[in-house]
């Protein structure tokens, strides 16, 4: 498994902690159990695959620093989104640009393959514009 696979199930835990109000280790918990986990895997090749140690100590450190920080994340998003407010920004588009501003914040990530990737994992999930949104933020 790449660290871009890491990054994108750290966007899809972070995607369904701000949809469930769930904290992230409990969320974490029941999304690598192994049955759930494997329901996935015939829905989506993301999936086909569990991350090993290193990569889940990236994801839950990404997942849990996300968390953990959001209302600074989110004023950043909204600092640099200009004319944007969050809850006009589609819920994929936030969990991507909430997980770039965080890996930029860590400082072990050069920002240019935050920002890149964020654009890249983005397009699987959004309208061109919105990409080109994100990649503006």
């Amino acid at each position: 498994m790449t660290r871009s696979t890491a990054r994108e199930l750290a966007i899809q835990l972070g995607f369904a902690a701000a949809a469930s109000g769930q904290e992230p280790d409990a969320l974490m918990e029941l999304f690598f159990s192994e049955e759930h986990y494997g329901s996935l895997a015939a829905e989506n090749e993301l999936f086909s695959e569990l991350p090993d140690e290193r990569q889940m100590e990236y994801i839950r450190r990404l997942t849990s620093l996300t968390a953990e920080n959001r209302s600074e994340i989110d004023s950043f998003i909204e600092h640099y989104a200009k004319g944007w407010k969050l809850d006009r920004i589609s819920k994929t588009a936030l969990a991507v640009l909430r997980c770039a501003v965080c890996e930029i914040l860590m400082e072990d990530v050069p920002n240019a393959a935050a920002i890149n990737e964020a654009v890249e994992l983005d397009k699987g999930y959004d309208e061109p514009d919105t990409v080109a949104f994100v990649n503006g933020v």
